[in-house]
């Protein structure tokens, strides 16, 4: 496989990488970039756990190739907040949301696109974001309130 260079953002640091232009985005974030956060689950984007946002948009990173990110921003769960912590992450502490962890990453990663689409997001529709996203633990109530205890500190915040 002859590799050619890919120019990216993660995070808002911009990468260039001569690697397989179909190399999955999941080992490149894992693997090159050194970002665990993501995580691989089934490797055929069915579980959502390594969800990240390119501009924006929640994606499979296991199943999208390298070459679909070229000139565009990844977000991975590692860039989820700038400074501190996210109102999703502070939400699922506060609503003991968490459990294994494992899909957790994919799941804030989801909600963070789907609020920043509609901050006003009712419970079938996060319901209906999550549809992609497995949790073995069962949590999902749980982070669904977390998502929504989130939605309002966002509102609150933006003053919407």
């Amino acid at each position: 496989m002859t590799g050619e260079v890919v120019t990216f953002y993660v995070n808002g640091v911009q990468h260039s990488l001569m690697l397989g232009p179909d190399t999955p985005l999941l080992y490149v974030l894992r693997n090159d970039l050194k970002l665990k956060g993501t995580r691989f689950g089934c490797g055929r984007g069915q579980c959502g756990a390594c969800t990240v946002l390119v501009d924006g948009r929640s994606v499979q990173s296991c199943d999208t190739p390298l070459w679909a990110v070229a000139g565009k921003n990844v977000a991975t769960i590692e860039g989820l907040s700038g400074e501190g912590i996210h109102p999703l992450q502070q939400a699922i502490i506060d609503e003991q949301a968490a459990q294994c962890g494992y899909c957790l990453s994919g799941i804030l990663m989801s909600a963070a696109a789907l609020l920043k689409e509609n901050p006003h997001s009712t419970e079938a529709q996060i319901r209906a974001k999550l549809d992609r996203n497995l949790c073995r633990c069962g949590a999902h109530a749980r982070i669904v309130r977390a998502i929504q205890r989130a939605a309002q500190a966002l509102k609150q915040t933006q003053g919407s």
